[in-house]
């Protein structure tokens, strides 16, 4: 797993417009999605994200995705699971402390963030993990709170 992530990482300018796209494309579909219900979609978008997410960046289903933010780096993947890194433990090489044998998210996290479009949004604080949304797709709740967003004026 940890070679794809990598190579993931290595490439985020790519992955970065797929994972766009995919949430461009689910906007779009709000009108549908908004019928059914996204609790009642959470289940089967979750069971199709978990897999997909889950070969290409090591997801984790924290149910609040930070791909786009940190350079298509999941920072659930970090041992500490640090939100905002890299904590100050970061070895010589650039690999992890608690994990020497893995190369640190967060390192990685800069590297592939210089690659993406924009780039600075690494420089944005994220938010603590809420645990209640383990297992939730991210996908769903990311356009729920895009189109609230668009709604209100501030999108």
């Amino acid at each position: 797993m940890r070679a794809v992530r990598y190579w993931v990482v290595e490439h985020p300018d790519v992955w970065e417009k797929v994972y766009q796209a995919i949430e461009w494309t689910l906007v779009k579909c709000h009108p549908w999605l908004n019928s059914i219900g996204y609790d009642r979609l959470d289940k089967p978008f979750a069971l199709f994200e978990k897999p997909v997410k889950g070969f290409l960046f090591d997801c984790q289903m924290c149910g609040q995705c930070a791909l786009l933010s940190t350079g298509m780096s999941c920072p659930m993947n970090c041992p500490k699971t640090l939100t905002n890194g890299p904590c100050g433990g970061v070895l010589a090489n650039g690999h992890c402390e608690v994990k020497p044998d893995m190369r640190c998210v967060w390192v990685e996290a800069v590297k592939g963030s210089r690659n993406m479009k924009d780039g600075n949004k690494i420089n944005i604080v994220q938010l603590p993990v809420d645990h209640s949304l383990k297992g939730k797709s991210s996908w769903l709740r990311a356009v729920h709170l895009q189109v609230a967003e668009n709604a209100s004026g501030s999108g």
